[in-house]
């Protein structure tokens, strides 16, 4: 039963997520047929990413996954995310509905990724990092689509915006209908707005959230950044069809994080959640110091790093939130996960906003070397959980003492 749940979950959770995604598929066609600033641009990407921030911090503040059942509340959520990204496709016009529209998408995704992990945690537990990684994994493959309908060609942005609302309300019915909740299911919390304090009061936990701060510092600049820094590097090379061939090896370069995600939550269940954490980010952070070292030079070797750049930037993002669901208190595991990831994506954007800057003031030869602070401060923090007694609580890890 439980791998049957894994993969319709999974698939659910994609589906529903083309919400966010759609939105990079969409901004070049915007760009001409609205008139979009680079500012307008910008806003129309961030604008979901500031909503899911919000209905993240609500719903951990009102302990929305906790108190009612998080599968109700990821079909809802998916079911009026719909909605709203839908009515950009049927009705608007110009960038400033859409940005209102986009947001209040962002706000309803917050009711579908954290939701989903604790659905998925209720199912598993010795190897609960296996099963949040194909569920983190998913999500991966899903970010990096929208780089191959680039590479494809252009296609009717109101039909993708439509196609995805459509997709949306599809993962809805799966969670509503075929979905159940697991024998590791909780559900005896009350409303208590103080718990997000609380949590953070728990060592184990706090750890955790930083390691995964680090993380999350590189992770969504990275996935922003890339295509461009392939597509100046291939460019600079001499490379025809630079484009094509950049939004390919974006593709390719994103999309394989998927496999890392699994195979990072097999070996973590194994060998433990902390030492796989810790490797992913030495490498991940390397590559952010690396990279630049080849941009404009050696296409074949740097398109090879950023491979395993895009494999081990993402293969430890499932194993953080595993952790917060083993180290926290079960009856709020939906909060803390939901606190989790709005205080992630709040980082993200200032990343984000950051590489231009560091491009502007470094070129893009050391623009991504400054990302390497985040994997720095996240090993630290993985290694210092290590050391601790509640490390043991955590799944697959066995105490060495020489580590």
């Amino acid at each position: 039963m439980k791998w049957r749940i894994l993969v319709l979950l999974s698939i659910a959770e994609l589906l529903g997520m083309a919400l966010w995604f759609s939105a990079s598929a969409v901004t070049p066609t915007l760009e001409t047929e609205w008139h979009l600033s680079d500012s307008g641009k910008a806003w129309l990407t961030m604008s979901v990413q500031i909503g899911f921030v919000v209905g993240a911090f609500l719903s951990a503040l009102l302990n929305v996954s906790d108190i009612f059942n998080a599968r109700y509340v990821f079909s809802l959520s998916a079911f009026i995310g719909a909605i709203f990204n839908g009515a950009i496709g049927l009705f608007v016009n110009s960038i400033e509905p859409a940005l209102v529209l986009r947001f209040l998408t962002g706000v309803c995704l917050a009711g579908v990724y954290p939701p989903g992990m604790k659905i998925m945690a209720s199912w598993f537990k010795l190897d609960r990092g296996m099963a949040i990684g194909v569920l983190v994994g998913a999500l991966t493959v899903g970010a990096a689509s929208p780089h191959l309908l680039k590479a494809l060609g252009s296609l009717n942005w109101r039909e993708l915006m439509l196609t995805a609302s459509i997709l949306s309300i599809i993962a809805s019915l799966i969670c509503l209908v075929f979905v159940k909740d697991g024998p590791y299911y909780d559900q005896g919390a009350t409303f208590d707005w103080r718990y997000i304090g609380r949590s953070l009061d728990n060592q184990g936990v706090r750890l955790a959230n930083s390691g995964y701060l680090g993380h999350m510092w590189e992770l969504y600049a990275v996935w922003t950044w890339i295509p461009i820094f392939l597509f100046e590097s291939f460019k600079n090379s001499g490379i025809a069809n630079s484009a094509t061939w950049s939004a390919l090896s974006s593709f390719a370069v994103i999309g394989v994080g998927g496999i890392g995600c699994v195979l990072a939550g097999i070996l973590a269940d194994r060998y433990g959640r902390t030492t796989i954490t810790i490797v992913s980010m030495v490498i991940s952070g390397s590559c952010c110091i690396l990279a630049g070292m080849l941009f404009g030079n050696y296409p074949i070797v740097l398109f090879i790093l950023c491979l395993i750049w895009g494999f081990t930037v993402i293969s430890d993002s499932a194993q953080f939130s595993a952790s917060i669901t083993e180290l926290g208190d079960p009856d709020y595991v939906g909060t803390a996960l939901t606190l989790q990831t709005c205080m992630g994506f709040l980082l993200t954007m200032v990343s984000i906003r950051l590489i231009p800057v560091f491009v502007n003031w470094l070129s893009w030869h050391w623009a991504f070397s400054l990302l390497a602070i985040g994997p720095f401060f996240g090993v630290l923090s993985m290694y210092r959980l290590k050391r601790l007694p509640v490390s043991a609580k955590i799944g697959g890890e066995r105490k060495q003492s020489n580590f």
